[in-house]
């Protein structure tokens, strides 16, 4: 009957070696070690051998089960982990890696730092002001009257209320809106810097405007104010153009085109040829032109021996043209795809 252990485990030790994959390692675990297999059977006849006999053949089927269910673990472990370096990819260290995406600055805060570059190299410190200001720097100073349109509460975002007695009890120029424009920042400067002077200031301004492809409710300004004895209408256009031409290339199509504004006289608006949506259109991209004379007498300045000119410049519509994008809304939408391009 030792004999038969013996032939038993050189037909397991057989089959193994001809298991193959999962499926034939499972067939071979039902039939040689399951509850039912060879060897449990192997191990019933203990009974049957003759007592004198029994401590030798128990002795041998105990060690025929160990030796192949250790054989069956072994390997059942080299097929699992060779099917595992099979089925996972491997990398080719050959191949160069992948660059890491780092980020960018904003196509904004690009054109910002390259104003601030363009006007800088012609003199013109940078300055700042409050995004939440007052009605006295927002309009008064700037010598808008009540019943400007641009003073209408439906055309500004009022942070107090328009009614009711707590308006009734604030002093005049009191009530706070987001600020409409960069111009207020000029007033500020004026009221603590005796002239002459030559700044600029970057930042956002709100309006209520309905977006479509050059209006948003909220975009950046750029204000510029030269102020000095002498100053004219020369003076800033040849600012402006050079700013222009710097920004754009010596073929930048604009003009000035004669407006009004209540803080500037006499008033123009800046209009560079771009393409919107296909169609090559004059855009206005911001108005300029002499302070007038009530804006100095409310910062203290005597109009009679100084003059000066401001303007005031929207730089999602300078982006736009730089860059020939088509729609101002795409900047603000955050669109990786779109903002990699810059």
């Amino acid at each position: 009957m030792l004999e038969e252990l013996d032939q038993l485990e050189s037909e397991a030790q057989a089959a193994l070696a001809e298991a193959h994959d999962a499926v034939g390692l499972e067939q071979f675990r039902v039939k040689y070690l399951g509850s039912k297999g060879a060897i449990k059977r192997a191990m019933a006849r203990l009974k049957e051998v003759p007592r004198d006999e029994k401590p030798a053949y128990g002795k041998r089927a105990n060690a025929l089960r160990k030796s192949i269910e250790a054989a069956f673990k072994t390997q059942q472990s080299a097929k699992a982990s060779g099917a595992t370096a099979t089925t996972r990819p491997q990398p080719d260290i050959t191949v160069p890696g992948d660059p890491p995406r780092l980020g960018r600055e904003h196509v904004i805060t690009q054109t910002i730092d390259e104003l601030v570059d363009v006007f800088g190299r012609m003199g013109f410190d940078v300055v700042s002001g409050p995004e939440v200001e007052d009605e006295y720097h927002n309009f008064i100073a700037l010598n808008i009257p009540e019943s400007h349109p641009a003073r209408d509460p439906l055309d500004n975002f009022y942070l107090a209320p328009e009614v009711g007695e707590a308006a009734d009890e604030a002093e005049p120029g009191t009530a706070e809106l987001l600020r409409s424009q960069t111009s207020t920042v000029q007033i500020r400067v004026m009221q603590s810097t005796p002239p002459p002077l030559r700044v600029i200031a970057t930042g956002r301004v709100y309006r209520p405007d309905e977006h479509d492809a050059t209006h948003y409710s909220m975009f950046h300004q750029v204000e510029g104010l030269y102020v000095d004895r002498h100053v004219s209408m020369v003076d800033l256009k040849t600012t402006l153009f050079q700013f222009a031409h710097a920004m754009f290339g010596p073929e930048a199509d604009i003009r000035l085109h004669p407006s009004y504004f209540p803080f500037t006289e006499p008033s123009a608006e800046l209009e560079v040829r771009m393409q919107i949506q296909g169609k090559w259109q004059w855009i206005e991209v911001g108005g300029c032109g002499m302070v007038d004379p009530e804006v100095f007498r409310h910062v203290g300045y005597d109009p009679e021996e100084w003059s000066g000119f401001a303007f005031g410049l929207g730089i999602e519509r300078l982006a736009m043209r730089k860059y020939k994008i088509n729609d101002i809304r795409w900047l603000f939408e955050n669109d990786v795809r779109f903002l990699r391009q810059f």
